[in-house]
């Protein structure tokens, strides 16, 4: 099985480039990766990821940010706005309440457009350029076009992101519009929305960066690289666990890849790699639904809802990359209800970190899985929360306390407080 963390490292193809190239993950049928604009496989229709002929180790690695890693990279560089090194906070009285020996927070949020996807599109974009394409392009639940939109205003290239109309939270659309992207908004849901970015890409209309594009997936991983490192260095081992909201699962898939190929370099042991762990809301779970089932393949869902609205999809087209990831690390999937989540968000809240409902999915499915007995009370565990609370101001003002009349001089505020 090649997505398996026992499978050795391949050697290169006669179409590799600098030690680069692309290969399904079903045939395994290999790729020049920058000759022709690909995103699956030519033959069986598989999906691709990128490999390398030589794996870094962590000594290998050098600087800040997601270019810290550009030795488990395509380039040295890409179109940058200095995104990673995001903060692996603390949170004592949330640890304490959900009852595991160790928990961090992993807060994407803090990456310069706010959400994860920077991290992808730092080098998707870096590789649109190489193939020398002039029109970006995705579907989105409103991070990927926001960050699309930022990365590719900063490479001088036009960008186009459709949405589904009425479902993206209202600071998504407004960073999208403020870089210059064309937003076109669909009458349908965000799987509808990728069906019609797919379909213009294959005509060549576009250049597509969703994270079906394997490139997108490569900055991602750079985030399980962050965590790894964090835990070294603060407690001299690895996280027993890793807890991330799942939607389209590139990020399951994302970190995953990263695990095996430091498994590859010999730098991380088979039993030190950590439990993927994805959390859904129940309005949108396919992925928990197939490993519930013990399903090889996710069945798609039309109707989907949720107010976490990051995760609101219903077709997770990195199923394929992404059950290998849960299964192969001994972790699982769990779905979570909108009430569940705005909890959660709030528990967060109150160690001062502030995000999307989204993002609090993750710690959400950890207290529900902690209290089935499912995550062992001396497990050291991080949860990814992946965008800011102000992508989303109206859910984060629903949640929160309302405000309070007063009057407007200091003893009427005095006797207002006494009251």
């Amino acid at each position: 099985m090649s997505l398996s963390l026992a499978a050795p490292q391949p050697e290169p193809p006669a179409d590799a480039d600098d030690g680069v190239w692309l290969e399904c993950i079903e045939c395994t049928g290999t790729f020049a990766p920058f000759d022709d604009v690909r995103y699956t496989c030519d033959e069986c229709g598989g999906l691709l990821e990128v490999r390398y002929a030589e794996l870094p180790t962590f000594d290998d690695f050098a600087g800040e940010g997601v270019w810290r890693y550009a030795d488990a990279l395509p380039f040295e560089e890409g179109v940058t706005t200095q995104e990673g090194a995001t903060p692996l906070y603390e949170v004592p009285r949330l640890e304490d309440d959900i009852g595991v020996e160790t928990l961090r927070i992993k807060h994407e949020g803090m990456n310069p457009t706010g959400s994860f996807k920077d991290r992808g599109m730092t080098v998707g974009v870096a590789v649109a350029k190489e193939l020398g394409v002039d029109r970006l392009a995705c579907a989105s639940t409103g991070n990927t076009s926001a960050a699309l939109a930022a990365y590719g205003s900063r490479g001088g290239m036009e960008t186009l992101v459709l949405l589904p109309a009425g479902k993206v939270a209202a600071g998504k659309i407004a960073q999208a519009s403020l870089h210059g992207a064309r937003i076109l908004e669909v009458d349908g849901n965000f799987d509808a929305c990728l069906d019609i970015v797919q379909e213009l890409a294959a005509r060549g209309e576009a250049y597509l960066l969703n994270s079906l594009n394997p490139f997108r997936l490569e900055g991602q991983k750079t985030i399980g690289l962050e965590i790894l490192e964090g835990f070294r260095d603060d407690y001299g081992a690895f996280p027993d666990r890793i807890v991330l909201p799942v939607g389209n699962a590139g990020n399951t898939s994302a970190l995953y890849k990263a695990f095996r190929e430091l498994v590859q370099a010999g730098e991380l042991d088979e039993d030190d790699v950590p439990k993927l762990t994805g959390v859904q809301a129940e309005g949108a779970a396919p992925m928990v639904e197939a490993i519930e089932n013990g399903a090889d393949e996710v069945r798609r869902w039309d109707d989907v809802e949720t107010r976490a609205t990051a995760i609101r999809i219903g077709n997770p087209v990195n199923a394929p990359k992404a059950l290998p990831g849960i299964r192969e690390t001994g972790g699982t999937a769990i779905a979570v209800t909108d009430e569940e989540i705005t909890d959660a968000q709030r528990d967060l809240a109150q160690e001062g970190i502030g995000v999307e409902p989204a993002s609090a999915a993750s710690a959400a499915g950890l207290r529900k899985l902690r209290a089935q007995g499912i995550v062992d009370d001396d497990e050291r565990v991080a949860c990814l929360t992946t965008g800011h609370l102000l992508k989303d101001p109206d859910a984060a003002a629903a949640a929160g306390s309302d405000p309070e009349p007063v009057p407007a001089d200091t003893q009427g505020v005095i006797e207002y407080l006494q009251g």
